[in-house]
């Protein structure tokens, strides 16, 4: 909006650098032009204010498409004056010189007629579409069709506008139908989950097996080690009971090897003593043997040699002899 100073008889008006102003003076082009400053006077004067810079026209509205199903479309259009002259004449721009505001409602007008044209061109190609077309291939092939119908269009450039850019945010179909569409591709999502879920789960129980194989083939490589650890233990205690006993049995042999040294060494010298006794005992046998046998008495009565006598009978028999060696 233009910024107007009134002084007495004659006011001032300064623009904005994105509007253009069109001041006629009695009919005639005074200013023409973006962002002017001027003076003027009321009485003679008329005003106009153009916008040149983008704007945007926001659009919502319904559509039926090929099969009988309604759908919401949602979209942008961005335009601009590129002719403000040509707009100034075909559309009322034209603004209070007290206050600077515009009479009518030019921006309204205009955006109504491109609602109008948008919408025609986008009914007219959802018509041609089913809607799972309209939802899955809409929102880019509206975008072109309304772009290019609204550029074309002889009624926008014969008011000088010319649009910059159209957007299409959104192609929805109703509530009920549109959950229903999305079922199928929910169960899908839902089964995916679930394979997934599974292949996860057989894989932790392809895992946990696979754990379990290592912990049994773990434990039966430690028993087999275990096993030759008692099979080389057992060994071991084999050897040295082995050597045990061999060293017992050469201690047995040796110690009887001394013994029998010993005896033999004993029995030798018994044989040597008996074999000097008997010669003694043989020549004292001999030495015996030349005596008679009353000296042989004499002699056991005089060693003690012969028994004690407790009674002692004398016959004639033992006396007579006696008396006669005696008396000899």
């Amino acid at each position: 909006m233009a910024d107007i100073t009134r002084f007495r008889f004659i006011s001032h008006l300064r623009a904005n650098p994105t509007t253009h102003v069109r001041h006629l003076r009695n009919g005639k082009v005074a200013h023409d032009g973006a962002g002017q400053a001027f003076w003027f006077r009321a009485l003679n004067s008329s005003l106009s204010e153009i916008p040149v810079d983008d704007r945007e026209q926001p659009l919502l509205f319904h559509g039926r498409t090929q099969d009988f199903q309604d759908v919401a479309v949602q979209a942008t259009v961005t335009y601009r004056v590129v002719d403000p002259g040509l707009a100034a004449t075909r559309l009322d721009f034209g603004i209070d010189p007290d206050t600077g505001m515009w009479r009518s409602t030019p921006l309204e007008q205009l955006g109504g007629l491109l609602t109008e044209l948008a919408q025609q061109t986008a009914l007219d190609l959802l018509a041609r579409m089913s809607l799972t077309e309209a939802l899955s291939e809409g929102m880019t092939q509206l975008r072109r069709a309304v772009g290019a119908g609204l550029r074309e269009d002889q009624r926008l450039t014969g008011l000088g506008i010319g649009v910059e850019d159209v957007r299409v945010v959104a192609v929805r179909a109703e509530r009920d139908v549109e959950k229903a569409l999305q079922t199928p591709t929910r169960e899908m999502v839902q089964q995916a989950a679930d394979k997934a879920t599974y292949e996860r789960r057989a894989m932790a129980v392809e895992r946990e097996r696979s754990i379990a194989e290592n912990e049994l083939q773990n434990q039966i490589e430690l028993a087999r080690r275990e096993e030759q650890l008692v099979n080389q233990r057992g060994q071991n205690e084999r050897m040295r009971a082995t050597e045990a006993a061999a060293a017992g049995q050469i201690e047995t042999q040796a110690a009887a090897g001394r013994q029998r040294a010993l005896a033999e060494s004993e029995a030798d010298a018994k044989r040597v003593v008996g074999a000097a006794e008997a010669a003694a005992e043989k020549a004292m046998l001999d030495a015996y043997a030349e005596l008679d046998q009353g000296t042989i008495l004499a002699m056991a009565i005089k060693q003690g040699a012969l028994p004690e006598i407790g009674t002692l009978n004398l016959t004639p028999d033992l006396i007579t002899p006696l008396l006669t060696k005696l008396t000899a």
